[in-house]
């Protein structure tokens, strides 16, 4: 982001001390040409470190005008001497390829979310003719290069691991210069990440260094042929779904929900994992760990078999308890739509929805739920859809496998009784 011209430097140093980031690197045994006495001294040379923002501070503090921010993203990558160059170079769609995903996981066991977005990349992959790639962030130890290894085993052509003891546990910023670097380092044209808590706070950070744009939370993505990513996601208080492009930037930024993309089935290995080097500069944080404590998270529903949903029907606690029971037969859980959770019924953690959890159950019973465009982006990818309302016209009846016009109140008990008795159920 930031271009550096080396003949008009003098090495005054005023752009690292302007600099927040500490991103400027003065290298060299003598900076001011000034001081220069021999013509065989050694001029020095400054460098930009991953930690760089983009901030352009810089830029302002040199005397000289050595210093310029790019429009676009300009540094550049040269395989053939391994080493980075910054210039004024701009490069075309054709520059960009392939798809990176990045790996998330918890000491080795890989978040499912990373194996769906990477079931959902051979898919994009494969309409340009490309291959897709995964940046995997760790620790050293041995069952952590076996995760690694892992990942091949679905399709996956390359693997770029960043293994050091100082990344076992995420910190941001220190995560961010490795993910950057990695940016740099293949040039993908579209960069896929898990909208979780550590996705939301990676993806931004290194889609600003890059100088171009993210889509969160997305539920569609689909590839046109000149590698413009197509990126759909609800808008406008989720009334709309909205369908992003980003046409003139590289590369394309997306963070994508779990329990949105079909998981990938394992093929033969053909891909090979790269250990990339990290350096001092990369892991360099603000973030000190005193401790570390695991986190006990209660169980959800985004796993469970079948589900049962509470809507807006459903008044008082013997309701819940119905449903409760409904669900227990059918070894599932409970869930439930935004203004039941508000009434205080149910956990936040059973929200189904846009603003909740997604769900892919092998059956879901909606009672008294209309179906408004936030719930039904959480859940129309489950196996079986069974709708109970009242109403015929509701937006649920429309997309359900099964819909049931009646009162919940009458129909679930009927359900209750005749699973009880393990005959066939008739309504």
């Amino acid at each position: 982001m930031i271009s550096i011209r080396q003949d008009l430097c003098n090495g005054c140093g005023l752009c690292a001390e302007s600099c927040p980031c500490d991103a400027i690197v003065l290298e060299g045994a003598i900076f001011n040409k000034k001081d220069k006495k021999d013509k065989n001294d050694e001029e020095g040379k400054i460098s930009i470190t991953p930690a760089c923002n983009g901030c352009g501070l810089c830029v302002e503090a040199c005397p000289k005008k050595a210093i310029a921010k790019n429009i676009v993203q300009r540094v550049a990558f040269n395989k053939k001497s391994g080493e980075y160059k910054g210039n004024c170079e701009e490069y075309s769609k054709e520059d960009y390829k392939d798809i990176l995903v990045y790996v998330e996981h918890s000491d080795g066991n890989i978040a499912p979310v990373t194996l769906e977005l990477i079931g959902k990349a051979r898919i994009l992959a494969q309409t340009v003719s490309q291959q897709v790639c995964c940046i995997f962030v760790g620790s050293d130890m041995p069952h952590i290069a076996q995760a690694v290894e892992s990942i091949l085993d679905f399709g996956v052509a390359k693997v770029y691991a960043y293994l050091h003891e100082e990344l076992r546990y995420f910190r941001a910023d220190a995560y961010s210069n490795v993910f950057f670097d990695c940016v740099q380092r293949c040039r993908p044209t579209v960069v896929l990440v898990g909208a979780t808590p550590v996705g939301r706070s990676l993806a931004p950070r290194v889609a600003t260094r890059c100088q171009t744009g993210l889509t969160a939370d997305c539920t569609g993505l689909t590839m046109r042929a000149n590698t413009d990513l197509v990126q759909t996601r609800p808008a406008f208080g989720g009334n709309i779904m909205a369908q992003i492009v980003t046409e003139n930037h590289r590369p394309q930024f997306a963070t994508v929900r779990e329990r949105v993309m079909d998981m990938p089935v394992k093929i033969t290995p053909f891909g090979t994992v790269e250990i990339v080097s990290v350096t001092p500069q990369m892991l360099k944080s603000d973030i000190d760990l005193a401790y570390v404590r695991k986190k006990m998270l209660p169980e959800g529903i985004e796993h469970a078999p079948a589900l049962v949903v509470a809507g807006n029907v459903i008044k008082k606690k013997q309701d819940m308890e119905m449903l409760h029971e409904l669900a227990q037969l059918l070894n599932g859980r409970v869930g439930a739509t935004r203004p039941v959770v508000e009434s205080g019924l149910a956990d936040y953690s059973m929200q189904i929805g846009l603003s909740g959890r997604s769900v892919r159950p092998q059956l879901i019973i909606t009672c008294g739920v209309s179906g408004a465009v936030q719930f039904i982006a959480g859940m129309k990818a489950s196996e079986h859809i069974f709708a109970i309302n009242t109403n015929p016209d509701a937006p649920i009846m429309k997309i359900a496998d099964y819909a049931v016009v009646g009162n919940v109140f009458e129909i679930v008990p009927a359900l209750i009784k005749q699973i009880k008795k393990g005959g066939s159920v008739v309504i």
